[in-house]
């Protein structure tokens, strides 16, 4: 699909343009900690436990990394941690979690609907779930219930 020259070409207004990029800033910050809590989750689930160790080796990232965002977690009130224990999320992250796994959801099952392979779907979600907005996961939605 090809956008009209005109169009194209037209930069927003600059408050517009700023909120889009502010936007897409504090959603890229939020993805890591949404990233974690669902790993975290989901390996409670799984397994019963959530250790470093295991974060950082699903995450691909250095032990000391999941540590620091660990730590991150437990003072934005999302995880404690307990000695010898691993990593368990309070009410707060067992929400966050919920919510970002529906977001995923729905967003594979988009990518799905319009003909990307299952692998592609899942991998691009893991992107896409970060910065859609809730109206757009809301069309997303609304489109995937009129099939």
């Amino acid at each position: 699909m090809t956008e009209s020259p005109t169009r194209a070409a037209v930069l927003p207004a600059e408050p517009t343009q700023a909120s889009r990029f502010g936007k897409a800033r504090t959603a890229q910050s939020g993805a890591l900690l949404e990233d974690y809590v669902e790993l975290i989750s989901d390996l409670l689930t799984d397994a019963g436990e959530a250790r470093p160790t295991d974060i950082a080796r699903r995450l691909g990232v250095a032990h000391a990394t999941a540590i620091k965002t660990i730590g991150r977690l437990k003072r934005e009130g999302l995880a404690v941690a307990k000695p010898y224990r691993g990593v368990f999320l309070t009410e707060a992250g067992e929400s966050l979690a919920a919510r970002v796994r529906t977001r995923h959801r729905v967003v594979v099952d988009l990518l799905l609907a319009v003909g990307v392979p299952f692998e592609a779907a899942e991998s691009d979600a893991e992107g896409i779930e970060h910065h859609v907005s809730d109206a757009t996961l809301a069309a997303f939605a609304r489109f995937l219930a009129q099939r």
